[in-house]
């Protein structure tokens, strides 16, 4: 299957990871087990399928609900047990240049003329001495734009432009590979186009490796939103963010479980991450791969209290591309770490394997099992609103019973019933609990103006499971596809640092 690939970091990474690489979206074991499984319940139902669907649906609506569940308690034990780590500005300063190590940074670009000069305006305002930075511009061979873009800007000595081959998969952590190679750091960092890092994070994180040791491979800094308030869209979208890495994933740096990598801001040890191969070229979210990747070989994640401003997507089909991009990735991450399931529960043990499966296959489940469960919930809702209108007895109900009352109840639609009823109460929860995630966030970053808006956050998570269905989609038609999300979307004439002057301090 190498041979198929010309790509000299990508010959090497099927060669290194074998099964473990994302190049196959299923191995022969995983589909005859899928099948194996797709023709135990085709039996049941052909037996009884009243009984087969009570079973399906209890499982799935269990998975359901576990998912959000641990979700919301993960959250709130980082709200009572912070464990991220944080930095003193004493020590940052106490740092003499001659103390800090060559850092490497490496900046993916692909057709981003407008925001190349930028990042290359915000990484200058880093409070970093300039002969300890090696940065890399990871550029696309025929993106002429882009190239010309960053030739005119008169860069410092300390970057340099590194032209990726043409050739497939045309992807970021392809391009990440051809950097880590050339990199010259101990520590290196990836930052995304459109990037605002806070200007001494480089210094805290040289700060916190120390502090950690040498088994900590990886820190993830925060993530969050320059702008915040630019329409309901990326109102939802930093509600979100700000959940997820304001408190979930503190939350499980606080459990000592994997922690699924943001796509940016991830401050690496060098030498760990090429004994680790790299990223997974062939995976389109490479960053939450890498992350379990990590904890597997005995490796730690933490989270980093220093913060990555970023421009949450304005437009909705900008938006769905990226997150059907995401959920796309997370199914493959699932599908590549549990090839050898009982392999890797013996290497991260019982509650890492548990926290595995809830925060990557899990979550990307849910979403797909939502827009059923939506369906379901709503027609059952309302068949109760419409019989509770108008005054319908029992036996007229339009609505299913959910239980069997006398001999003459119709078994077909009380069976049923019980099912829906579940359903609905499940969604009902879930949902309860999402707004609540989300008013904790608003909490988390004094986002105050978000709140009421958090209550209208069920309608995102129905967007969210859109995204997810053609990413899903993707899977099977057009896996290693990276679905491209356009930078640069603020409006114009509204300068981007003077939207950053909305976001409240930390």
């Amino acid at each position: 299957m190498s041979s198929d690939y010309t790509d000299p970091t990508v010959k090497r990474f099927i060669r290194e990871r074998g099964d473990q690489c994302a190049y196959r979206v299923f191995t022969s074991y995983q589909v005859g087990w899928y099948v194996l499984l797709f023709a135990a319940a085709v039996l049941l139902v052909l037996y009884d399928w009243l009984y087969a669907l009570t079973i399906i649906n209890f499982v799935a609506a269990t998975f359901y609900f576990s998912v959000i569940v641990y979700k919301c308690l993960v959250v709130l034990l980082s709200v009572f047990r912070k464990r991220e780590i944080t930095i003193s500005q004493s020590a940052v300063d106490s740092l003499t240049d001659e103390q800090l190590p060559v850092y490497t940074i490496l900046i993916p670009l692909y057709k981003e003329p407008q925001v190349a000069s930028k990042i290359i305006r915000h990484l200058n305002e880093m409070d970093y001495p300039r002969d300890k930075l090696d940065i890399k511009l990871l550029l696309e061979e025929g993106d002429d734009e882009t190239i010309d873009a960053c030739d005119a800007a008169n860069l410092p000595e300390c970057y340099h432009e590194i032209i990726v081959p043409h050739a497939l998969p045309k992807t970021k952590p392809k391009a990440c590979n051809h950097g880590l190679d050339e990199a010259k750091g101990e520590f290196l960092v990836i930052y995304d186009a459109e990037d605002r890092p806070e200007p001494d994070q480089l210094k805290k994180a040289v700060c916190a490796f120390e502090v950690e040791g040498e088994k900590t491979a990886c820190l993830q800094a925060k993530l969050n939103y320059f702008n915040p308030y630019q329409n309901t869209l990326t109102r939802w979208f930093t509600m979100e963010y700000t959940a997820w890495f304001d408190l979930y994933l503190p939350g499980l740096h606080a459990l000592g479980v994997p922690i699924p990598l943001g796509g940016t801001s991830n401050h690496f040890r060098t030498d760990i991450l090429k004994q680790l191969g790299g990223w997974d070229p062939f995976n389109v979210t490479e960053d939450c791969d890498l992350g379990v990747r990590i904890h597997a070989e005995g490796y730690r994640t933490r989270v980093m209290d220093s913060t990555t401003w970023e421009e949450a997507n304005s437009k909705v089909g900008n938006w769905i591309r990226q997150r059907s991009r995401w959920v796309k990735g997370y199914f493959q991450t699932h599908l590549v770490h549990m090839r050898n399931p009982f392999k890797l529960l013996a290497s991260i043990g019982p509650k890492d394997f548990l926290s595995f499966l809830l925060t990557v296959g899990g979550l990307s489940i849910m979403l797909v099992l939502n827009p059923l469960y939506w369906a379901i919930g709503l027609l059952y809702l309302t068949l109760l609103t419409i019989d509770f209108a108008a005054g319908n007895p029992a036996s007229e109900a339009l609505a299913w019973k959910m239980l069997y009352t006398d001999p003459t109840d119709d078994p077909f639609w009380s069976g049923v019933s019980v099912i829906f009823f579940v359903v609905t109460w499940v969604l009902v929860c879930a949902n309860l609990l999402f707004i609540f995630v989300n008013v904790l966030a608003c909490h988390a970053r004094d986002y105050k103006r978000l709140i009421p808006l958090a209550f209208l956050s069920p309608l995102y998570w129905v967007l969210i499971s859109l995204a997810a269905w053609k990413g899903f989609w993707q899977l099977f038609t057009n896996p290693f596809y990276w679905e491209k999300t356009v930078h640069g979307l603020v409006d114009e004439g509204e300068d981007a640092d003077s939207a950053v002057q909305d976001v409240p301090e930390d």
